[in-house]
């Protein structure tokens, strides 16, 4: 059994009817998908419907799953409730469920579901820094049969952010958090057992423990394509984003016994003293948690990309790659633009940036790695196999349709939101996504003036231009 995962007390329930809304939507709905997205965009929508009002004041994590015939959408409505969403795939009618958690100004609070071996559905979200907020179906894929569960295992439950669930090596539904803060904080595993419906600790202890002082922020694991479950993070001493530092690394077979990428034994938990530093950026050196992540070249070598500081005070793109003397860090980018980052709660990232990876284009397999830049905008660079310079660039139109990528609010400051279906992929090339609107972040404080009108929620069928 696969489990599908998504970042997203008896309810009240109904029956929304689908309603087509006017203008941006009216407009693909009278045009046929190709004209509408001609050769602009990477797909074509083709078919929309309305899920929901939803609230747009600032972004905060919906989540889209599609599991055999059924689709699920986990959201904060137009009053920021948690909201489910469930139907028929070829419907256009969705059930509706409202949970009893409402979600404040925290971009944080994001909220993520899973569907386990008996096809129960799990739900966690609204968490930062606060007791464990978790649901469970009694029936399988029946949204209005959530019922709150008040704990897993009843240790280190207080103080939650970050909830995720993925698949462990012998296909166990595990579920990850960190318990306590941003510069005090330890990364706590449990996993399920779906014959008893209980959770247990996956370890005897956290992952990672900075002994109160700092903590880590984690990307991963992610599997690889050498069987190891691969992890990068970043240490960090204050809830300041500035305080970031020491990228650091570890891998393992089976989730319990962890070792550096030379294959050395770990003791848990990883501290600070004891973890493998791939590069020891100091604080204030411009590396920033969420922006580091895990990719393979064509090879199957790991590697690891982030930001820092250059020698001459810019941010460059970094990829250090695990090669058979050890760790060698290339220097990607070449921009001439330093960004400044400090401070508390969520920011506005200027730049992003994405794994290495390898792609079939005109010109064979090639390793590409994307980015987001404030500044230089956005793109996808070519990359030597040898060196991880950047060697061309890759043309490309959009992901989707100029008419979707259009801000419907009039309201300033109102940006578009996506959310990818991570669910099973749909038939003859079809696959769905959300789009809704919101103002930007805001540091998790109100923005100034009244709030935006609620944005609609909607799924779109979208396949990709030539299919």
């Amino acid at each position: 059994m696969k489990y599908r995962f998504h970042s997203a007390s008896k309810l009240h329930s109904r029956r929304l009817p689908v309603v087509w809304a006017l203008s941006l939507p009216l407009l693909l709905a009278l045009l046929p998908a190709g004209r509408l997205a001609g050769q602009e965009s990477q797909f074509a929508a083709i078919s929309q419907c309305q899920i929901a009002p939803v609230w747009s004041g600032h972004p905060v994590g919906f989540c889209l799953l599609t599991h055999g015939q059924r689709q699920f959408a986990a959201f904060y409505d137009d009053q920021r409730r948690m909201t489910v969403a469930a139907r028929t795939l070829g419907r256009d009618d969705w059930q509706l469920v409202r949970l009893d958690e409402k979600v404040g100004w925290d971009s944080h609070n994001y909220v993520t579901m899973a569907v386990d071996a008996q096809e129960n559905i799990h739900l966690s979200g609204n968490m930062h820094c606060v007791p464990l907020v978790y649901f469970r179906t009694e029936t399988p894929l029946d949204i209005t049969t959530f019922r709150r569960i008040d704990r897993m295992t009843g240790s280190a439950e207080r103080r939650c952010t970050y909830p995720r669930f993925f698949e462990g090596p012998g296909g166990q539904l595990i579920f990850t958090y960190r318990d306590g803060g941003s510069g005090n904080g330890n990364q706590m595993y449990n996993v399920y057992d779906p014959a008893t419906k209980t959770w247990r600790p996956l370890l005897a202890g956290p992952l990672t423990d900075g002994g109160g002082l700092i903590n880590a922020y984690l990307n991963g694991p992610v599997l690889g394509p050498d069987g190891f479950f691969h992890l990068v993070w970043v240490w960090r001493d204050t809830p300041d984003c500035a305080t970031n530092h020491d990228l650091s690394y570890a891998r393992s077979r089976d989730l319990l016994h962890w070792q550096t990428s030379d294959g050395m034994p770990l003791v848990l938990p990883i501290t600070l003293q004891t973890a493998p530093i791939v590069d020891p950026v100091p604080i204030g050196g411009g590396l920033i948690n969420g922006n580091t992540h895990i990719g393979f070249d064509g090879h199957d070598r790991l590697v690891l990309s982030y930001h820092k500081f250059d020698p001459n005070g810019n941010t460059q793109i970094y990829n250090a790659r695990r090669e058979r003397a050890g760790w060698r860090i290339y220097t990607t980018s070449d921009w001439g633009y330093r960004w400044e980052f400090q401070g508390n709660g969520s920011i506005p990232f200027e730049i992003h940036i994405h794994p290495v990876r390898t792609e079939q284009t005109g010109n064979g397999r090639q390793l590409v790695q994307d980015y987001t830049h404030s500044r230089y905008g956005s793109g996808t660079w070519i990359l030597d196999e040898d060196t991880l310079q950047i060697r061309g660039t890759l043309s490309r139109p959009p992901r989707y349709p100029a008419a979707l990528r259009l801000v419907e609010s009039d309201h300033p400051g109102v940006q578009v939101r996506w959310c990818q279906d991570s669910g099973e992929p749909g038939l003859a090339g079809v696959h769905y996504v959300l789009r809704w609107e919101t103002l930007g972040t805001n540091r998790d404080r109100p923005h100034a003036g009244p709030p935006p009108a609620p944005s609609l929620l909607r799924v779109y069928a979208m396949k990709r231009q030539g299919n």
